[in-house]
């Protein structure tokens, strides 16, 4: 009787899996991007990918911060 819903706790687990693949993606996603924006408009200091790798990261944070609390609200009831 102390698991009450063991879906729910494989549920929870496959959300936390799923977190670093969505990170790498958003991440990974920015980073082409600024590449793309530096080869387009060329400069000496690469600064769209740096810009948009940092703004990529704190997304991504972001979102894990969102999913993690999420999950931790469901698992709370």
């Amino acid at each position: 009787m102390s698991d009450r819903n063991p879906k729910k706790k494989s549920n929870k687990w496959l959300a936390l899996i799923n977190i670093p693949i969505q990170m790498g993606v958003i991440v990974f996603a920015f980073a082409y991007a600024g590449k793309w924006l530096d080869e387009k408009y060329p400069n000496e200091n690469n600064i769209y990918v740096k810009i948009l790798v940092v703004l990529g990261v704190g997304i991504a944070i972001y979102n894990v911060n969102r999913q993690v609390q999420e999950i931790n609200k469901t698992d709370d009831k």
